[in-house]
């Protein structure tokens, strides 16, 4: 099982995690394809971390067939907000928040012995 990281993504996890749910049990190649059809702006991001862990199966051994690799575990965590203030009339001041994400996706060879 190989595992890629993208941390501090300046995103919601809400929206990361709408196109995060669309690849996970996919095959690798066929989630590749998922986030180049989808019209979500996170998509290329998400795609790009997916390459990587592909790319780290790859290193970490040389008997690892890509065609047989499936995305076993996709998620977003929460990563720390940004506080920001946004001028309010008569000399208020409103605070919001700009939220980050943290997208992991693993990647492994479906054994032949399980069954899902």
């Amino acid at each position: 099982m190989a595992k890629a990281e993208a941390r501090y993504v300046r995103t919601s996890p809400q929206k990361a995690r709408l196109v995060v749910d669309m690849i996970r049990g996919q095959k690798a190649g066929t989630a590749i394809n998922i986030l180049r059809s989808v019209n979500k702006r996170m998509a290329p991001v998400v795609e790009k971390v997916l390459r990587s862990a592909i790319a780290n199966a790859e290193n970490r051994s040389n008997d690892v067939d890509v065609d047989q690799l499936i995305v076993t575990e996709a998620y977003v965590n929460e990563g720390p907000r940004m506080k920001r203030i946004r001028p309010a009339p008569m000399g208020r001041a409103y605070r919001y928040q700009r939220r980050m994400a943290h997208i992991v996706v693993k990647v492994g060879e479906k054994a032949s012995g399980e069954n899902k």
